[in-house]
């Protein structure tokens, strides 16, 4: 058995390690939803482990017990050798009863994570989370069973599939004449799948923290009566009784009719039957007094046992549910958004098609972590648009296969003819020709060497030289008998006087 410091060493290693696993868990690249989601889950189950351990740490350094300072005294005290011969004798007995026995290491231990984590084994990641087929590994949303239990409460219009999920969040339009029992049953079942869709999408979002923020206003929005499709009964009790200050008479009360009467004396959880005169005569008893004062015998039994203030707080809990259910519609708007499309485009296609895309999308999901892995290249052939080698007859064709070097770009290699002629208009062969001293023209095309390019140069210029105009000897000049002659030989017959 381990000793309380060594199981405090063994806490403060677990701690580090889970840690350093999480880190490399945010580092590492994640190129498909799928990775993503199943990264978020490894990444919470180590945060729960590194929050288990640090709790059972801070119990070890709590001490409430007193065996830490027990142990720190046996092994601290004037008969510390007697302790170690005694624990030494503990590990030997063990070993000699668990002959067998392998102790693993944590660094074993972690770096099997790690490689669960980096995809080798899958099995693991696989079972921290599972979706139904409709929702494709959290892509889209799966509604059909809260359709179906939308189109089951009475009173409520009957949509299709799409127009329920554009509609479904707008708990605001039902009348409140129908937020009864079966409507908070289903607000029950469509809060309990959106919570869990979320937990197994982002299993990194604390959902609590997100209800304190959203209970806050909530009761904020109730106590003023605002809350959308509760204006008329949130705030206070007085919101369900009929205005009976106009009213001087049960008589003048009658006029409301029947209908109006027993609404609301049933709202007031009152009895509503009997005649016209009884109904009037008893809901005008309410005026001016409270209905705690009222005969008790007026109330139906549901109300005598304090049910006013039951079905207050029932209705404040159905709106506290909307409130809840708003803000997580909120959180899953791009897959609301995917989904209502998908359901679309399955629509609008037949039965084999629909077979078709599953396979399809079931290949391309397979097919993903494939497209990442090195191709296979043993020739070193280039890559085309589709990050794979091109054909090695296409290779020929373009003779790619041939290198051609340039000193003057610093011996940068071309692969083939037509780059390598290319290169002659960029920059790097400018620059080079720049930095000899020489123009980039197209005298020295196809030429590579420094020493070719010096050896043209030289010769250009002395070809300029040569070709270049002499007035002395190329202008001509005519005397008075016609004779031409060029510009040296004209000055020097005029010195002599023969001209």
């Amino acid at each position: 058995m381990e000793s309380l410091l060594e199981q405090q060493r063994r806490c403060h290693e677990e701690r580090e390690r889970y840690m350093e696993a999480m880190v490399k868990e945010f580092m590492t690249k994640k190129t498909t939803h799928s990775e993503q989601i199943n990264s978020d889950h490894r990444i919470r189950y180590l945060r729960d482990c590194y929050s288990d351990t640090s709790a059972k740490l801070a119990q070890i350094y709590l001490d409430q017990d007193g065996s830490r300072r027990e142990e720190f005294r046996a092994i601290g005290g004037p008969n510390e050798s007697a302790e170690f011969q005694r624990r030494l004798r503990d590990i030997r007995e063990f070993h000699r009863r668990h002959p067998g026995e392998i102790q693993v290491p944590l660094s074993v231990e972690f770096d099997r994570l790690n490689v669960a984590g980096a995809g080798e084994v899958n099995e693991e990641a696989v079972s921290l989370v599972q979706f139904t087929d409709e929702e494709g590994y959290g892509k889209y949303l799966d509604l059909t069973e809260c359709h179906t239990n939308y189109m089951n409460i009475k009173g409520l219009p009957r949509i299709d599939y799409i127009t329920y999920l554009t509609v479904f969040d707008r708990l605001f339009e039902v009348s409140k004449s129908d937020k009864g029992a079966e409507y908070r049953k289903y607000l029950e079942g469509l809060q309990e799948y959106l919570e869990g869709f979320i937990d197994r999408v982002t299993p990194l979002l604390d959902l609590e923290e997100v209800y304190r923020g959203i209970e806050t206003g909530f009761n904020e929005s109730w106590a003023t009566g605002t809350f959308p499709g509760w204006a008329d009964t949130a705030g206070s009790e007085t919101a369900n009784r009929v205005d009976l200050s106009t009213y001087r008479s049960p008589e003048e009360l009658a006029s409301l009719g029947l209908d109006q009467l027993k609404a609301h004396l049933s709202n007031l959880g009152m009895k509503c039957g009997g005649t016209l005169e009884e109904r009037a005569q008893r809901l005008f008893l309410t005026k001016g007094a409270a209905l705690n004062s009222l005969d008790p015998s007026l109330f139906t039994r549901r109300r005598v046992a304090g049910s006013q203030v039951d079905e207050s707080d029932k209705q404040r809990q159905i709106a506290a549910m909307e409130a809840r259910i708003y803000k997580l519609v909120e959180l899953v708007g791009e897959q609301r958004k995917a989904t209502r499309e998908n359901v679309q485009r399955k629509q609008a296609r037949t039965g084999q098609e629909r077979d078709t895309e599953d396979d399809a999308d079931m290949i391309e999901e397979e097919d993903e972590d494939d497209e990442e892995e090195v191709p296979y290249n043993p020739k070193n052939l280039p890559l085309g648009w589709d990050g794979k080698p091109i054909p090695y007859w296409l290779y020929k064709l373009h003779g790619l296969n041939l290198n051609f070097s340039c000193e003057i770009c610093g011996n940068q290699t071309y692969r083939g003819p037509k780059a390598f002629q290319r290169h002659f208009a960029e920059w790097r062969h400018a620059h080079g020709m720049r930095c000899l001293g020489i123009p980039n023209t197209a005298h020295f095309a196809s030429v590579t060497q420094i020493e070719d390019a010096l050896a043209l140069w030289e010769k250009l210029k002395s070809q300029k030289t040569v070709e270049r105009w002499d007035p002395d000897q190329e202008e001509e000049f005519e005397d008075s008998r016609g004779n031409i002659m060029n510009k040296k030989m004209y000055k020097d017959m005029v010195k002599e006087g023969i001209l």
